[in-house]
């Protein structure tokens, strides 16, 4: 009997079963020489018991039946197939997060290295929000301490949508406002705080103009640098946590609760030298 996963790949929104494993997954679908080619991704590992999901899909809007798609899917690795897609688009806004078992940072060349899982960082009070609340305001509404100073974080959001920005707000923070916000309200979401400045994607004058901006107006809590095809151009080197340099690492969030997937203590070597 083959060994199958369940994958969900992000940011593409896709979830996969599969006999190859994650990391021949990961060179099945890739481009080739990360030298020339983008592909980076991740890849989540979902949860499944006797070839069937081991866990309830959110509400979708009824236009598909995903339960009974991936089931189907598994069936179908089952039988011989070496891939068989479930879901083929918008599958991560429909997956909870406490179906996620691993997580894996996938590089163009196909090199792939596991995460580990930091556990539950905070449940999320039960609060209303509104877009003119301070970073103060945010801080009692998610349930956490009050900062006595304010400094600036740059995100790349992967998914539901990739952007990079700048906020004044903690992780914590940040995931509720996201999750709770009227009119741009995130269902959950995958994050991750950068150490440096990404002048590949954008000119210096975008980031000073945003710490500017949140610095100078109160209830500025977030400015958005880039939106669009992010993961491909920020380095896995430039995430806090990468090498233990700082506290950090892949944040998943939702409505109720946030927790934290780590690098390992010490980076494989050969992921680490590969390209993409």
């Amino acid at each position: 009997m083959p060994d199958i996963h369940l994958v969900l790949s992000i940011p593409q929104g896709v979830i996969t079963a599969t006999s190859l494993g994650i990391e021949g997954l990961a060179q099945h679908h890739s481009p080739g020489s990360g030298k020339h080619f983008k592909g980076r991704k991740l890849f989540v590992e979902l949860a499944i018991k006797d070839r069937r999901p081991d866990f309830n899909y959110l509400d979708d809007g009824g236009w598909r039946d995903a339960h009974r798609d991936t089931i189907s899917a598994l069936a179908a690795t089952d039988s011989g197939n070496r891939t068989k897609t479930a879901l083929s688009n918008n599958a991560f806004s429909c997956t909870p997060i406490e179906a996620y078992n691993r997580i894996f940072l996938v590089k163009t060349g196909g090199k792939v290295m596991e995460l580990e899982n930091g556990g539950q960082l905070h449940v999320f009070k039960s609060s209303n929000c509104h877009e003119g609340m301070s970073p103060s305001e945010v801080a009692v509404a998610a349930g956490t301490p009050d900062q006595t100073t304010r400094q600036s974080h740059l995100y790349l959001v992967m998914s539901p949508i990739q952007l990079l920005l700048v906020s004044n707000l903690t992780p914590i923070e940040y995931a509720w406002y996201a999750t709770h916000r009227p009119g741009k309200i995130f269902r959950q979401m995958i994050f991750t705080e950068l150490q440096t400045e990404q002048h590949k994607l954008a000119a210096q004058s975008r980031f000073t103009n945003a710490r500017h901006d949140i610095a100078t107006q109160p209830d500025k809590k977030t400015k958005t640098i880039v939106s669009g095809n992010c993961i491909n151009e920020v380095p896995f080197q430039t995430w806090f946590g990468y090498g233990q340099q700082a506290a950090g690492g892949l944040y998943a969030a939702d409505q109720a609760q946030i927790g934290l997937w780590r690098f390992p203590d010490e980076i494989p070597r050969a992921w680490d030298r590969a390209r993409g």
